[in-house]
Formats: structure tokens, sequence, C-alpha cells
């Protein structure tokens, strides 16, 4: 089991800029995936980044330029780094751990754990 603590969700104007953690409670070991999503209301759960155990990372086309994934591995936490928020980045994001295999192809269903999600608000 491992469980997964996101923070630093808050509002910012558009153009601003938010940095979320996420903490898990132990170093994952072998292959895996670290991914962030988000939904907003009434939308369904999108794969906003994702980070694989060999560094390989990839982006949602709306997010290109404007976020970067990263992890501490020491520290057991990822990171997603967003500048030049936009109305349209607003919703719950999630931390979410699972299987190398398909990481890149940020499906919510090849993510067996999920943090509980922190609220990033962007106002126009």
């Amino acid at each position: 089991q491992v469980q997964l603590v996101e923070s630093g969700g808050g509002s910012v104007q558009s153009g601003g800029s938010l940095r979320l953690s996420c903490a898990a409670s132990r170093y994952i070991h072998g292959g895996h995936c670290m991914g962030w999503f988000r939904q907003a209301p009434g939308k369904e759960r999108e794969g906003v980044a994702s980070i694989d155990s060999n560094g390989r990372i990839s982006y949602a086309d709306s997010v290109k330029g404007r976020f970067t994934i990263s992890q501490d591995r020491v520290k057991n936490t990822l990171y997603l780094q967003m500048n030049n928020l936009k109305p349209e980045d607003k919703g719950m994001y999630y931390c979410a751990a699972g299987g190398w295999l398909h990481c890149l192809d940020r499906n919510a269903a090849d993510f067996g754990y999920w943090g509980q999600g922190t609220q990033v608000t962007v106002s126009s």
C-alpha cells in the first residue's frame, strides 16, 4: 500500500503559478509510474502529466510548455510546477501511482493509488 498526500493547491489569477506536491508514504520499488490528473466539475478526469521510473515524461497537449512534472526520489515526493495558469486549468488535481507499462498514456485506469486531491482555482 502507498498513501499519497497532495498539497500546494490554491487560488491564483490567470497567468499565475502554483507548485503542487505529492508526498508518498514510502519509496516505490521497481518499475512504476507517477502522474498528475485533474477533474473539473462535470468533466472526466484528465491525465495532465506522468513520469515513469526511467524518467520518461508525458504531458497533455493542453499543458505542454506550461507545466513541469518532476520527482525527488530521496524525499519520495512528486511535483507539478504550473506556470501561466489559465481559467481552464481550474479543477481538483490528483496525484496517482501505478505500473510503468502504459505510463505515458496517462490513463487513469492504469493507476491504482490515488491521493485525496488538491483544489486549483484560476480566475480571469
